[in-house]
């Protein structure tokens, strides 16, 4: 078995789960990180992630990312991170494979339109929804709610994106269950796992913005230098590739790039920063992994041009749309009559909880089940064909 590095989260001394178990049944020989891996994989949750937008609506478009294919390159790029610098690399698989779980259905478009349906009730945030499937959605167990995640599990999920000084009330709630300790950085592993996600979006989006003929490659090679920097040098490399095989190459390029900064840059704030432990990691008050400065910009600057050019481009306005309209109008109807939402949704009395119910069963379908849901409620959608 690979030693782990001195700052990697040891399964052995892990602070354990909030349940005991009953082990007498068999469970093979697995550390407390792999079942934790485990179990998302196993989870409902998980699977509806093939029916989830990443970028494109998930109905059409059989070649494009969706939820569960991005969080699985997210998982190949985190791992190989992980294994590099030494850290667990069955902690940061799940903490990839996990990180989300809790979106609704057509990506962002629908989380802004949940947000704004339940605002009286506290909002809707993603992340912290994904700590509410883990702890309380997802029922496989017959002695307790939730997945029974190890404390590591549930604290990087809490702080995919750092530290939190401002909960959301789900976030808040699972804090109070589990103690997550918001105000400080995570362990090393979550922070590669984070890190690998914007490096498997950015560059995966520039590879189906392209295939959908969206993204102009003209205008993304001269418009950001760390495209055109390696468009020329696969070029040098390989001088008239067929252009999709260049394309290609050019988003592996890519991330080899990113990974490779994020590993050396991590090393030197890690000896920066004179860590030796876990707990030194935590208590360091800045992120450990991450960009240089130097790719940092860049990468924003790549952001800046997908944003532009892709999220909110003409081309995608229609489906942002008519993904809101759908989420919206689900949420009137279930308001209007809460009879129609199923009793495993219902939370108790009052408009709060009525408003969290409706949240909780709408964030978790996939976009076919909400359009089907919307044709045989309200009528028929108008999402285009062609994504």
């Amino acid at each position: 078995m690979r030693a782990l590095g001195a700052l990697a989260a040891d399964p052995a001394r892990s602070r354990g789960r909030r349940h005991c178990e009953d082990d007498r049944g068999p469970r093979g020989p697995r550390d407390a990180f792999q079942r934790d891996r485990d179990r998302i994989i196993h989870s409902v949750a998980f699977r509806r992630l093939r029916h989830k937008t990443q970028v494109f609506a998930a109905p059409d478009g059989d070649h494009f990312r969706v939820r569960l294919t991005h969080s699985l390159e997210v998982a190949q790029i985190g791992r190989a991170m992980a294994r590099t610098l030494g850290l667990n690399e069955d902690l940061t698989e799940a903490l990839c494979l996990a990180h989300d779980l809790g979106h609704p259905p057509f990506g962002h478009g629908g989380e802004d339109a949940l947000e704004r349906e339940l605002e009286s009730a506290g909002g809707f945030d993603h992340n912290a929804h994904s700590l509410r499937l883990v702890t309380l959605l997802e029922t496989p167990y017959p002695g307790f709610d939730g997945l029974n995640l190890t404390w590591e599990m549930l604290e990087g999920l809490a702080k995919h994106n750092g530290p939190i000084s401002q909960p959301s009330w789900a976030m808040a709630e699972a804090d109070a269950g589990h103690g997550l300790e918001l105000g400080s950085w995570p362990s090393l592993e979550a922070q590669v796992a984070a890190i690998a996600d914007d490096i498997a979006y950015d560059n995966h989006d520039v590879d189906d913005g392209l295939r959908a003929g969206i993204l102009d490659l003209e205008a993304l090679v001269e418009g950001v230098p760390l495209v055109k920097r390696h468009w020329d040098a696969i070029e040098a490399r390989h001088p008239g590739i067929a252009p999709p095989r260049k394309q290609a190459a050019l988003v592996r390029d890519m991330i080899g790039t990113m990974v490779s900064d994020v590993l050396t840059e991590t090393k030197r704030r890690v000896r920066e920063a004179g860590v030796e432990t876990l707990d030194d990691v935590r208590a360091a008050g800045r992120q450990l992994a991450g960009f240089s400065p130097e790719m940092e910009a860049q990468e924003r600057q790549l952001k800046r041009h997908l944003y532009a050019h892709l999220y909110d481009s003409e081309a995608l306005r229609p489906i942002r749309v008519e993904a809101q309209r759908i989420v919206g109008d689900l949420a009137q109807k279930l308001k209007d009559e809460p009879g129609l939402l199923p009793k495993g949704w219902q939370r108790g009395e009052g408009e709060e909880a009525l408003l969290r119910g409706i949240g909780d069963y709408i964030a978790g379908m996939t976009d076919t089940f909400a359009i089907r849901r919307h044709e045989e409620w309200i009528g028929p959608v108008d999402l285009p064909d062609r994504f």
